[in-house]
C-alpha cells in the first residue's frame, strides 16, 4: 500500500500553519498551536484515530484563537484529502460512540467528497478555562469544507463541558479510523456506484 500522508503548509496574514499527518501511524502527536486546550484536544484525535499528527501553528491569539483553530481545521482537511487521494479500496463510512464519565458523544463520517456538518452539541458554559467552545464548531466546519466529507457531531448526554468536548474529538479520531481502513473485501474498487468520491 502506498504511503497515506500529507504534509501541508498554509500562510495567511492572521496565521501561519505547518501540518503533517500519516493515516496509518501509532497516534503519535507532536502539537504546538500556542493554545493548551485546542491541542490537548488534537491529540484526541491522533491518539484514538492512531494518525501520526504534527501541527505548528503561529497566529493572531492576542486577537483572540479563533483565526487559529480555525485555519488548523482547514489545513487539517487539506491533509485528510490528500492522504486518502481517490479512495480507492477504503471502508469509507466510520461511526463512534465515546463516554467519558457523565457524558457521551456520537460522530458519523462519510468521506463522500461533498462537505456537510451536522452539529448538535450544547455546552453548559461558554468558556473551558480560556477556550471559547463556539470554536469546536469551527473548527469542524474549516476541516468539513475541506476534505470534502460529511460529519455528524451530536452529543448525547454530559454536564461538564470539557467532558463533552473531549468526547466528541475522541468520537471523531475513532469514527476517522475506521472510515479510512482499507477494505479487503473492496479490494481497489471505489466504495461508491458512482465510481468515484
Amino acid at each position: 500500500m502506498t504511503a497515506r500522508t500529507a504534509d501541508i503548509r498554509r500562510e495567511t496574514r492572521e496565521t501561519r500553519i505547518a501540518l503533517a499527518l500519516d493515516l496509518d501511524g501509532t497516534g503519535e502527536a507532536e502539537l504546538a498551536t500556542g493554545i493548551p486546550f485546542f491541542d490537548h484536544m488534537l491529540e484526541q484525535i491522533a491518539r484514538h484515530g492512531l494518525i501520526d499528527l504534527r501541527v505548528r501553528a503561529e497566529g493572531d491569539l492576542e486577537v483572540d484563537d479563533h483565526h487559529t483553530v480555525e485555519d488548523v481545521g482547514i489545513v487539517l482537511g487539506q491533509a485528510l484529502a490528500e492522504a486518502v487521494d481517490d479512495k480507492r479500496g477504503i471502508t469509507r463510512y466510520g461511526h463512534a460512540y465515546v463516554p467519558l464519565d457523565e457524558a457521551l458523544s456520537r460522530v458519523v463520517i462519510d468521506l463522500s467528497g461533498r462537505p456537510g456538518l451536522e452539529y448538535d452539541v450544547t455546552y453548559p458554559r461558554a468558556r473551558i478555562g480560556s477556550f471559547d467552545v463556539d470554536l469546536v464548531r469551527e473548527f469542524f466546519q474549516g476541516m468539513v469544507n475541506h476534505a470534502r466529507l460529511t460529519l455528524h457531531v451530536d452529543n448525547l448526554r454530559g454536564s461538564n463541558a470539557h467532558h463533552i468536548a473531549e468526547t466528541v474529538f475522541k468520537a471523531f479520531g475513532r469514527a476517522l479510523r475506521v472510515a479510512v481502513t482499507p477494505d479487503p473485501r473492496v479490494g481497489d474498487a471505489t466504495p461508491s456506484t458512482k465510481g468515484s468520491l
